[in-house]
């Protein structure tokens, strides 16, 4: 029987079940799994039946059950379903582990006497039989005449079951009492509590079913099997049918926990405005937007693995609907981020535009060709987790339901809406051959009518806020087009309003596919800020870093002292609400969970002073280079004084690191490196420009240095090491040298280059350590830690080394020049958030060096 065959509205409440994050899914036996037959001990499961059962169990977040009214024993030696499934024997009263109710003395003395009054009815009638259970016995007359059957079930109606403290169900052809209670609706009640379930389905044939069909509410909903009334909202006609439901409702979750077919990510284009990302797959779906800030809730979120979550398509118009054709380019207006999506007669043009009044994220889509093309709306305000309904205008769509107002404007378009469940979606087909045709979607808006801008004029503006920036930049000359989109990428990333940096644009692409690291990182870390607005500085871009330390010296205004700095704060920059999961979305491929928030927000981090530090550093040299009159400020002093002052009360306590492994704090080399060019670049800074330090800081710079010299360094495994405590090697560890706490010459940096080579390169990747940080799983390698390497074989002379690995750095770089966190170098394929700042900061750091030393050659 194929899935077609079952009841279409059944169908469709089975796709729908099929998303919830945690399913409970029950059945009935006898009827339901397998067939009803004369003698009950043939009553073999349809293969069937035990197949999708077996592997619904299998899924994650599923939970599969059977509840019967046969004893336990009898149940497990017919049915053979693995351990997986639950059983649920005498009418939900004897679980595996026991019985939900207890059996004492008195209720097993009345057990014997009804189990020797039912055998003495069945003494007197053909066919009529007893079936003893631990706590309950039953009367079976199925084989018996009509007259016979009904005589001996009027005398145990009359009889037995009339006599206190015995519990009647009566079924088809079988009357059962039981001495406890039994409830086949407690017994999925318990099941739904103990799973954690947020929906039920349960498939039942027999009156004794109407009690768990009681039970089902909200989002759950029941099947009956066969005739007669009932409470489930849904029927099938037999236990052929129970097998076919199960499949399909199998194959179903199967594709949800999975994911959608998901985009690979090294493929996704980064849509950016001062205060807003996107993204955009090959095929111009919007498949990511948050509202109102970059690190609020979802808006459109089918990234993370579900069209639940969210998105806006547009492609060519197929007759019939067939799969539209793939298009021929995706590329980014050179100097921009202005996206065009281009097929044979066919073209999108996406941007974020920049004249948008602050809490307003708005999204420009203009279509322009000879085809039609098919326009897919679905917003999905809160991660999807929110019932949206959306209204046709003659301007085009109000979205109703969300905390902030959305319209999407599109004159003279016929939109069609259809419901599925409780989410809404919009569609229509439309014709540029006369025209373009301009969608305009306004998020914190309800206003639907013209700008005072035409479209053409809002995007002179957008992409003129980009190409006069990135023409006045001081790129590398390797790759030079690829450097200016990292450069790009950097600047997508600064949240123009605060002065605060992302470290990605996105949460929960999965370091692992189908892995539990998925983590959120649209924050602002204090370190990868730093590192973003240096590598600005380096370009010569000033703004950038110059917002970034306001927004600092506005964060430093909350805490009690530098030295209670959290390693990342919001974009606002506030505190973090708690980590949590969104288990509405299956996640990027499948891999959940997919989180919100960050639990690092509480984490120990001394790393963090080293960068800001360095970047104040860089920053008033490229001032001074510029011929600014005080290029080192004294509000950006005090900064430093303040980062200082952090690190002589801290740098000798163990930390988390920057790698924020969840686990006990350890002394981490890298850390102990970064508190050291705290110290060592403020003394600099202090000299060059003439300002007075306190005695002790080169002390403890000294101190710091001698310590990690002393500690940090492992015989055993001819190398700086991750921590003072281990043999383990951590690629961070690299600084050592690139810092200039220990000279590049010395033989221990070259031996801690030629061991992390060994033991974490692998291929065009390199890995940031190898050792076991608590949690399942695994990874792939950094580009940062890449870059960092190339930076590596430069400092000892391996010059060859670093351009072989810089070039497989650059060929991992998507179609439009975009770096992930991570790469998978037998995969081939990219990982983690995306496009994610770390990457493109050392792409970028990596081409200067190399340039300089070509240039030196």
């Amino acid at each position: 029987m194929s899935a077609l065959d079952l009841p279409s509205d059944l169908r469709r409440a089975l796709t729908g079940i099929a998303r919830t994050p945690r399913l409970l899914v029950a059945s009935d036996y006898d009827g339901c799994m397998a067939p009803i037959v004369s003698r009950p001990s043939d009553a073999r499961p349809n293969p069937d039946s035990v197949r999708a059962m077996r592997a619904l169990a299998d899924l994650d977040s599923t939970t599969a059950a059977v509840i019967s009214g046969r004893a336990l024993r009898d149940l497990a030696t017919l049915s053979r379903l693995p351990a997986e499934v639950h059983l649920v024997g005498s009418h939900g009263s004897e679980f595996d582990v026991g019985f939900v109710h207890e059996i004492g003395e008195k209720a097993t003395e009345l057990l014997d006497t009804v189990v020797g009054e039912l055998k003495a009815v069945a003494a007197d009638y053909d066919g009529v039989t007893v079936e003893t259970k631990p706590a309950s016995t039953a009367l079976h007359v199925r084989n018996a005449a009509a007259t016979d059957s009904e005589a001996a079930l009027h005398r145990v109606r009359t009889g037995p079951a009339t006599w206190d403290g015995v519990q009647v169900t009566e079924g088809k052809s079988v009357i059962e009492l039981a001495v406890i209670s039994t409830d086949k609706g407690q017994a999925l009640d318990i099941l739904r509590h103990q799973a954690g379930a947020q929906a039920a389905i349960f498939f039942g044939d027999d009156v004794t079913d109407e009690k768990a069909f009681r039970r089902l509410h909200g989002p759950d909903f029941g099947v009956k099997v066969g005739d007669g009334d009932t409470l489930a909202a849904y029927r099938v006609s037999s236990p052929e049918d129970v097998a076919t439901a199960l499949a399909f409702l199998y194959e179903e979750r199967l594709t949800w926990l999975r994911g959608a077919a998901a985009p690979p990510i090294e493929r996704l284009t980064m849509l950016a405005s001062p205060r807003s990302v996107g993204l955009i797959t090959p095929d111009a779906v919007i498949c990511w937007l948050c509202h109102p800030e970059p690190d609020s809730a979802a808006i459109f979120a089918s990234l993370l693995g579900s069209q639940d979550g969210g998105e806006f398509a547009v492609r060519p118009y197929v007759e019939g609907g067939g799969r539209p054709p793939l298009p021929q380019s995706q590329r980014y207006v050179d100097g921009t981020m202005t996206v065009r999506t281009r097929w044979a007669s066919l073209e999108v043009t996406d941007y974020l535009p920049h004249d948008t009044p602050p809490g307003r994220t708005d999204v420009i889509r203009v279509i322009t060709g000879d085809s039609p093309a098919l326009v897919q709306f679905s917003p999905r305000p809160e991660f999807g987790q929110v019932s949206v309904q959306l209204e046709a205008d003659v301007d085009g769509l109000r979205i109703h339901g969300s905390n902030e107002p959305i319209v999407l404007r599109a004159p003279g378009v016929t939109w069609h809406i259809d419901t599925d469940r409780f989410y809404q979606r919009a569609w229509a087909k439309v014709d540029p051959s006369h025209g373009p045709v301009v969608l305009e979607l306004r998020c914190g808006s309800d206003y639907l009518g013209e700008e005072e801008r035409s479209e053409v004029q809002r995007r002179a503006v957008s992409e003129d806020y980009w190409s006069s920036w990135a023409a006045e930049l001081t790129l590398p000359r390797i790759k030079p087009d690829l450097m200016k989109r990292s450069a790009l990428t950097l600047r997508g990333l600064v949240h123009a309003d605060t002065g605060s940096i992302l470290a990605a644009a996105t949460t929960s692409l999965p370091e692992e596919i189908g892995g539990v690291r998925n983590w959120d990182y649209r924050y602002c870390w204090l370190r990868d800020a730093a590192l973003t607005a240096s590598a600005l500085v380096a370009v010569g871009s000033h703004h950038e870093a110059e917002g970034y330390l306001g927004w600092l010296h506005r964060v430093l205004g909350s805490v009690t002292g530098p030295e209670w700095l959290h390693p990342l704060y919001s974009l606002a920059g506030s505190g973090l609400p708690p980590e949590a999961v969104i288990d509405s979305l299956p996640g990027y491929a499948g891999s959940r969970p997919v989180r919100v928030g960050n639990a690092a927000n509480q984490q120990v981090q001394l790393d963090v002073f080293g960068p800001i530090v360095d970047l104040i550093a860089q920053l008033a040299l490229a001032r001074e280079a510029a011929g600014h009159e005080h290029p080192l400020s004294d509000a950006d002093w005090d900064l430093v004084i303040n980062m200082v002052y952090a690190v002589e009360r801290r740098w000798s306590e163990p930390d988390h690191g920057i790698w924020e492994i969840r686990g006990n704090p350890r002394h981490h080399v890298y850390s102990k490196v970064m508190c050291w060019l705290t110290v060592d670049r403020a003394l600099r800074l202090a000299e060059h420009f003439g300002r007075e330090v306190e005695p002790g800081w080169s002390v403890v710079r000294d101190v710091i240095a001698a310590q990690v010299l002393d500690k940090g360094w492992n015989s055993q495994a001819r190398s700086f090491t991750a921590a003072y405590d281990g043999t383990d090697l951590d690629a961070a560890t690299l600084h050592i040298g690139l810092s200039g706490l220990i000279d590049p010459t010395d033989d221990r940096f070259a031996a801690t280059v030629r061991a992390t080579e060994a033991e974490l390169r692998s291929g065009a990747t390199v890995y940031r350590y190898h050792h076991d940080d608590g949690l399942p799983g695994g990874e792939g390698g950094f580009h940062l830690c890449a870059a960092w390497l190339v930076e590596a074989y430069l400092l000892i002379g391996r010059r060859s080394d670093a351009e072989a690995l810089f070039d497989q750095l650059v060929k991992a770089a998507g179609p439009t020049g975009l770096l992930s966190e991570e790469y998978d170098p037998v995969a081939e394929r990219s990982l983690g958030n995306h496009p994610q700042a770390y990457s493109h900061i050392g792409l970028l750091r990596c081409a200067h060096l190399l340039d300089a030393e070509r240039a030196q050659a």
